[in-house]
């Protein structure tokens, strides 16, 4: 397995990282609300951890393994799992691989580091600059009348204006914690691409698996026919037509396997292993439908979404851009302190010490002067921020137009499986047997038994298609939402066995 930093030292990082920089913005009371928000913490199983900053768990209540299981178990964390798994031992569990993933994704380790770039930069900018040491040696010494100066040292210190500096520290506090933001929302977005890709492989499990039971079907029609032969009632092109099929679904279940090898691929690359890891399925997933309305998933998403935090962050960030851009037009001090060395190289005298060395005060002070330049910033600020607003606007209205999308599709689906195991796969078993029935007895042809067999394939595969869609929409749903979505438990949709 590749070598990664460790998720559990990240998580520790994002606290403290978290913890330093929320004080800095304590004086502004969204930046307060935003940053309580933005520090849910999104792991898919809960982890202990010793920190100095406690941060809330999300439920898991949607599409988690537990084990070698036939019902919904009781989670660490007093939730319960959705997902009935009937799988071997060896099979690895779909929270272990989220796990690792979270631990190990390379993407999500280079946002960790801008994360924690941007709350180090938090840390300083509004500290002000530093002092300015110098000094100038007179080729030719200046003469004075206590003494040749041979030699002169400064120091200097500027200081902007503090409302400015604060203003600043504001801004970097809101642009750290919408990296953060940014963060967990790839964090949800690797979660949700994991499941997506395991319940893909889950769908391909299936069809593999029918693929090869209809195989053993089609070989049990074609020795019938050879039957038949013998007795005159059917004709070599019967298992010809057979023997044709079957070199179909192989083809077909073919291409299933080199499909597989092309998603488990990508899972083990999502989760920074080796590309040929092997992936083990449940052989039967147990799944529900959402209990709230799409107003209320939108309005989870509001308040859970890093996405949506992300885009509030940084339009409040151009808001205290527009502050910096408006107080650079007041004035920098620079105060600053000079010592003279001065030779004891002139009589004594009563009017002045011989040889005294020097020294000065002084002031400087910016003077603004030109007030095109800062027109020109405080407008280049206006229109970020203006720019901030519609971006969060825009995202607000594409998020509430997908989650109504999602909910439907995820509708579609579990109608669509259920119609598939309560009326038309009982309806295309019954045709079968009574054509098989019909053809041993020699009153139709073989065509019509493979036409039907031919359909209860179809019919199969889509009946695995739909609960794999099913399973999908709602990883995508929780993606949205910005954590899992609370479901109802429906009759498992399990695929109905031939009478």
């Amino acid at each position: 397995m590749k070598e990664h930093p460790s998720g559990r030292a990240r998580g520790l990082g994002l606290a403290l990282s978290a913890a330093l920089i929320t004080g800095c913005a304590s004086q502004s009371t969204n930046l307060q609300t935003a940053s309580t928000t933005a520090s849910v913490d999104l792991k898919p199983t809960p982890v202990a951890e010793t920190t100095g900053v406690e941060e809330p768990v999300m439920e898991s209540e949607i599409l988690q393994t537990g084990g070698i299981k036939s019902a919904p178990e009781e989670l660490t964390d007093g939730t319960h799992s959705d997902v009935v798994v009937n799988h071997p031992a060896i099979s690895q569990p779909l929270s272990e691989l989220e796990m690792l993933a979270v631990e190990q994704n390379p993407k999500l380790v280079k946002l960790y580091q801008e994360y924690n770039a941007a709350s180090s930069r938090s840390r300083y900018v509004n500290k002000l600059p530093d002092p300015k040491l110098g000094a100038n040696v007179f080729g030719a010494p200046l003469q004075t009348a206590s003494g040749s100066q041979r030699a002169v040292m400064s120091m200097s210190q500027a200081i902007p204006w503090l409302g400015k500096l604060n203003a600043m520290e504001q801004q970097a506090c809101f642009e750290a914690f919408a990296v953060r933001a940014d963060y967990l929302s790839e964090r949800l977005r690797v979660i949700a691409a994991v499941r997506t890709g395991w319940y893909r492989l889950y769908v391909i499990d299936q069809q593999i698996e029918t693929a090869e039971a209809n195989q053993q079907l089609l070989q049990s029609l074609i020795d019938v026919a050879n039957a038949q032969i013998s007795t005159g009632s059917a004709t070599q092109g019967d298992v010809l037509l057979g023997t044709l099929e079957l070199s179909k679904l192989e083809e077909r279940l073919l291409t299933y396997r080199k499909l597989r090898v092309a998603i488990q691929a990508e899972v083990n690359r999502l989760i920074a292993r080796d590309a040929d890891t092997s992936i083990l399925t449940p052989q039967e997933l147990k799944i529900d439908l959402p209990t709230l309305s799409s107003q209320q998933i939108f309005q989870q998403a509001r308040d859970s979404q890093p996405e949506i935090q992300a885009a509030q962050l940084r339009t409040q960030a151009t808001r205290w851009g527009i502050e910096v851009a408006h107080l650079s037009r007041r004035p920098e001090l620079t105060l600053s302190a000079n010592y003279f060395f001065t030779d004891n190289n002139r009589p004594p005298s009563n009017l002045y010490k011989v040889g005294q060395d020097p020294w000065s005060l002084g002031a400087q002070v910016s003077i603004p002067l030109w007030k095109e330049k800062y027109d020109a910033l405080e407008d280049e600020a206006t229109w970020k921020h203006l720019a901030s607003t519609y971006s969060e606007s825009d995202l607000l209205d594409r998020y509430d137009a997908l989650i109504t999308e999602l909910l439907a599709e995820a509708r579609r689906a579990e109608e669509t499986a259920q119609l598939y195991r309560d009326t038309i796969l009982p309806q295309a078993q019954q045709t079968l047997r009574a054509d098989q029935e019909s053809y041993s007895r020699g009153a139709v042809e073989f065509d019509r038994v493979i036409r039907d067999y031919r359909n209860l394939l179809t019919l199969e595969l889509g009946y695995h298609q739909a609960i794999g869609e099913l399973a999908i929409a709602l990883t995508q749903l929780s993606r949205v939402s910005g954590q899992d979505v609370p479901l109802h438990s429906p009759a498992p949709p399990a695929l109905p066995e031939p009478e």
